[in-house]
């Protein structure tokens, strides 16, 4: 899993299948990806780190996992920049 640091906060992108394992065992990629953020202090603030998690909200599925990485991205860096301060844990709803 890729960690991307911003302003100070760890980002994770969670990309995700839109449906679930067939009970064959296998996923149908063509019918998109879902996406979420989890957003974390670093360890150095705290004894233990927080993190919150932040699911895109989307009219229909990404159409593949790059996209959807990629939005859950923008989402961490908006509401990092709307939090106050900027480099703190947003207190949004999830």
């Amino acid at each position: 899993m890729t960690t991307f640091v911003y302003r100070g906060l760890e980002i994770l992108p969670l990309v995700y299948p839109c449906h679930p394992a067939s009970p064959e065992g296998g996923h149908n990629y063509d019918e998109g990806f879902h996406a979420s953020v989890r957003i974390v202090e670093p360890e150095h603030s705290r004894d233990l780190p927080r993190s919150r998690v932040f699911s895109v909200q989307a009219t229909r599925p990404f159409l593949n996992a790059g996209d959807a990485r990629r939005a859950a991205i923008a989402l961490a860096e908006h509401l990092i920049d709307l939090s106050p301060g900027g480099a703190a844990l947003p207190d949004m709803p999830a």
